[in-house]
């Protein structure tokens, strides 16, 4: 399997030892003893967004919490490039809406990782072949 790629509510889950599935557990085991487990800067900035708003409460600040999940969980940063965002908006097939959902889609493509993830219209997306998935 390619490297994986977490998408924001895997962030989540895993850095509040949540329950995901044996197999994602199995695949994110494999991809950190490869060294081959991302998260993308752009997770930084979904979490940051639901704590403006009120939404998410994290035990300290974003920003530390963030760096913190990486160094403590052996998560690499995916790289954020134009190339990225530009092709966030040139996905073919019918991908999601969401600017975020095209964002962690196209760092996937571009970067040749499973996107871990829980998001129906993600996983829709790669069950159309779009994307490699990892339902979690």
């Amino acid at each position: 399997m390619a490297g994986l790629l977490l998408d924001t509510c895997a962030v989540l889950w895993t850095g509040h030892n949540q329950r995901m599935s044996r197999t994602a557990l199995s695949a994110m085991t494999e991809a950190l003893k490869q060294g081959e487990l991302f998260a993308s800067p752009f997770s930084a900035w979904e979490l940051s967004l639901l704590s403006a708003r009120g939404r998410l409460s994290l035990s300290m600040d974003v920003d530390s919490w963030f760096e913190a999940y990486l160094r403590n969980g052996g998560v690499a940063m995916a790289q954020l490039s134009v190339r990225i965002l530009i092709g966030a908006n040139q996905l073919p097939g019918s991908p999601p809406n969401d600017p975020a959902d095209r964002i962690m889609i196209a760092t996937a493509r571009q970067l040749n990782l499973a996107i871990v993830t829980r998001d129906s219209r993600i996983l829709d997306y790669g069950a159309a072949g779009l994307v490699q998935t990892v339902a979690c």
